[in-house]
């Protein structure tokens, strides 16, 4: 059975960037993947600064040479369960069998998005159906932009996008829009088109409008949801980690979670992490996980040493 120091669940920015300071410290390092990374719809990214503009799956790739590089191993798969024992070691257990050892564990699984069930939505997420205005909103700047309500914080998502474009119609959809959200976009010149949203509409494989069910279109070239993140704690919880009401694992400033050697990073406990954001987590939660290592070392070698020492 391989045994490793430090076993990283989940290949993103996160965990590649983790992976990339661990195996320079010359660590035994293994990062576990899927392949199935939350932006992979998303033709590029942006705000990564020397990056900008880059495709996801670019940065994913040059990152696996560059740890692969200082002699990092990947395991294409997922886990599906993590036991630790009495004297701290990990066993990483993956699907269809098979068994991972580590002295250390790093989860950098993300999260996953929830968007409404409207019909064209999930074909064009990550295209012209977009969440995150600092990660798209340049591209669709000055364009006829569409804010669909119905999720929490919807009307302060059209408010934000409202910086990229003087023509923002917001659509509240199935939700009632209180007076004083109404006044707010009202002043700031967002239009207000009441109903429920039937569809997106899609022409030469561009989006081109918002269809409400009364059979009305609304010309938009792109439009903004706020989605429910949902994150993928699971393995984290099933240590027994603590979280917080919704779910999100509780942890410190470098990313330790209440089990002893149980580490998180990037969006599986920051739902706001961009891609630079959780790529600094990762670097962050390696530095304190080899120096925790190091400690534990050093205990190890003290101990070795005084039992060969003459009584």
């Amino acid at each position: 059975m391989n045994t490793y120091d430090i076993a990283v669940i989940g290949g993103g920015a996160a965990g590649l960037s983790a992976a990339l300071v661990l195996a320079r410290a010359r660590r035994e390092v293994v990062v576990i993947d899927n392949g199935r990374p939350r932006n992979a719809p998303a033709t590029h990214m942006q705000g990564f600064l020397s990056r900008d503009g880059m495709p996801p799956a670019e940065l994913l790739a040059a990152g696996r040479t560059e740890v692969a590089g200082y002699g990092g191993e990947f395991v294409r798969g997922t886990v599906s369960g993590l036991t630790r024992s009495p004297s701290g070691t990990f066993e990483v257990l993956l699907e269809g069998g098979g068994t991972l050892l580590a002295r250390r564990v790093l989860v950098t699984t993300g999260l996953s998005d929830r968007i409404p069930d409207i019909p064209g939505m999930t074909e064009r997420w990550g295209r012209d159906l977009l969440h995150c205005p600092y990660c798209h909103g340049h591209e669709v700047r000055d364009q006829p932009l569409g804010v669909l309500g119905g999720t929490p914080g919807a009307v302060q998502h059209a408010l934000l996008i409202r910086q990229w474009s003087p023509d923002v119609v917001f659509f509240p959809h199935t939700a009632r829009l209180a007076d004083s959200d109404r006044e707010r976009l009202t002043a700031r010149a967002i239009g207000i088109v009441e109903g429920d949203v039937a569809g997106l509409v899609v022409k030469d494989d561009r989006l081109c409008g918002v269809e409400l069910a009364d059979g009305r279109l609304v010309p938009r070239t792109a439009v903004f949801v706020r989605p429910e993140f949902v994150g993928n704690s699971a393995l984290v919880r099933g240590l027994g980690a603590r979280t917080d009401q919704a779910g999100w694992p509780l942890a410190d400033a470098d990313g330790l979670t209440s089990v002893p050697g149980l580490w998180v990073a990037g969006n599986a406990a920051n739902p706001r992490a961009q891609v630079i954001t959780a790529a600094g987590e990762g670097s962050a939660a390696a530095i304190a996980i080899n120096n925790d290592l190091t400690e534990e070392d050093v205990q190890d070698a003290v101990e070795a040493f005084r039992a060969v020492l003459p009584a």
